[in-house]
Order: C-alpha cells, then sequence, then structure tokens
C-alpha cells in the first residue's frame, strides 16, 4: 500500500480498482495487476520489509548456492527470520514455504553474518551463504529435515570458508548443530573438518557427555562429543 501512496493512491482509490477489475488485492495493503505472475526474488524482497531479519535460509539457500541432493518438482523454501510469525496465504499459495524464527546464534554475531543477496541478484533477497546455511539445515533435523537427507546434502559441502565459518560455530546455540557439524563433517571427511572440530572445543560441544535425542519419526539421534 505504501508503494500506491507514493503514486498518490490512497485506499478508497485502491479499492475502487479493485472493484473495477484493474488491481488483484492479494492480502491487506498488498495488489498485483490482474494477469501478472508474482515472481519469487522480488516477492520475498518485498515480505522481508514487512518480516524482520527475513532470508532464505538452510537446505533452500545451500540449493541455491549450489548444493543439492535432489531436485525437488515444486521446491519447499526455506525461510528464517526473528520472530515467530505466519507467512501470509497469497505468499504461501504462491511459493510453498517454511518459516523458522529459531534463536541459532548468540546476540554478540552481527544478525547479518553469513547472510548476502545471490550474486546474480544483487537486488535480490537476502540468502545465507553456505557456512550459515549449513548450520540451519542441521538445526532443522529432527524437526522437518529427516536425517539422511541432511547428511547427503552435507556431503556436497565439501570447502568452506573457515574464517566466516568460526564465528558461526563459536556464537551457535545449539548443541545438536555443533555436534551434527563436527561429526558429520568427520565421518564424511571433508576439507574442513579437523578445522571445525578444533572451533567446537571452545563451545558446549565439547561437554564429555553423549547428546542424545528422540525424534519426530522415531528414530533416535545419539551425538558423541
Amino acid at each position: 500500500m505504501n508503494e500506491l501512496k507514493t503514486l498518490g493512491i490512497s485506499s478508497a482509490l485502491a479499492s475502487h480498482y479493485v472493484k473495477s477489475g484493474w488491481l488483484e488485492r492479494l492480502g491487506r495493503g498488498v495488489f498485483k495487476f490482474p494477469g501478472d505472475e508474482l515472481q519469487r526474488e522480488p516477492s520475498l524482497t518485498f515480505l522481508a520489509t514487512r518480516m524482520p531479519g527475513l532470508h532464505v535460509g538452510g537446505k533452500t539457500a545451500l540449493a541455491w548456492r549450489g548444493v543439492r541432493h535432489n531436485v525437488s518438482v515444486r521446491e519447499t523454501l526455506f525461510l528464517c527470520g526473528k520472530e515467530p510469525a505466519r507467512l501470509p496465504a497469497w505468499f504461501f499459495d504462491y511459493f510453498p514455504s517454511r518459516y523458522v524464527a529459531r534463536k541459532l546464534f548468540g546476540r554478540k554475531l552481527p544478525e547479518s553474518f553469513g547472510l548476502s543477496p545471490l550474486p546474480e541478484t544483487p537486488d535480490g533477497p537476502l540468502v545465507s551463504e553456505p557456512e550459515r546455511a549449513l548450520l540451519e539445515m542441521l538445526s532443522d533435523v529432527g524437526i522437518g529435515q529427516s536425517v539422511e537427507e541432511a547428511r547427503n546434502i552435507m556431503e556436497g559441502v565439501r570447502s568452506l570458508r573457515v574464517d566466516i565459518l568460526e564465528p558461526l560455530l563459536r556464537s551457535c546455540l545449539r548443541v545438536k548443530v555443533l555436534r551434527l557439524c563436527v561429526q558429520w563433517s568427520e565421518e564424511l571427511n571433508l576439507n574442513w573438518a579437523a578445522e571445525a572440530r578444533k572451533i567446537a572445543r571452545g563451545t558446549p560441544a565439547a561437554s564429555q557427555s553423549r547428546w542424545t535425542a528422540r525424534l519426530k519419526d522415531g528414530t533416535t539421534l545419539i551425538l558423541k562429543p
């Protein structure tokens, strides 16, 4: 609606245009021209103006940056944000999505750390860089992300920038994420596994006790120190 106001179109006039068929109302204060197809990236950029910290994360961000296991016919977007919220129905109808607002990192880490637009769309939405996207995906293991697929995807993350990974791991608040990152990187013989183990020694993951959780699918996840 703010965009319409800058063009001199009031709420009353916008309603008139909707009744006349010149505009189509998608939701509160959101319109499109009849027959226009919504584009994913501009829609995400617009949505980010209404939802603090919104960005493309986890499995989706890895796929957009070239790391994927299987190509789905219709991708479900994995979106992250600062505050619990619901995606607008109009957005979900056009772009099937999951939105999470888990507190994954401590306050000392800048909110925008590890986030940037894709190189080919510099004015597009923020997308987690591989190091952050990996940890976001691991945080979803056992919730909306299967163990098998997460491990298969992680096998493709063979090279990471340690200078980006280190502050993310040191700021990570989730023992499950830290343990998965270290244990799987070693089991998969990833290039950065030794560095991840070294970094994790100064985090809650360094506890000598095993971490065990019962997942939604009935399997038990056991992570060693």
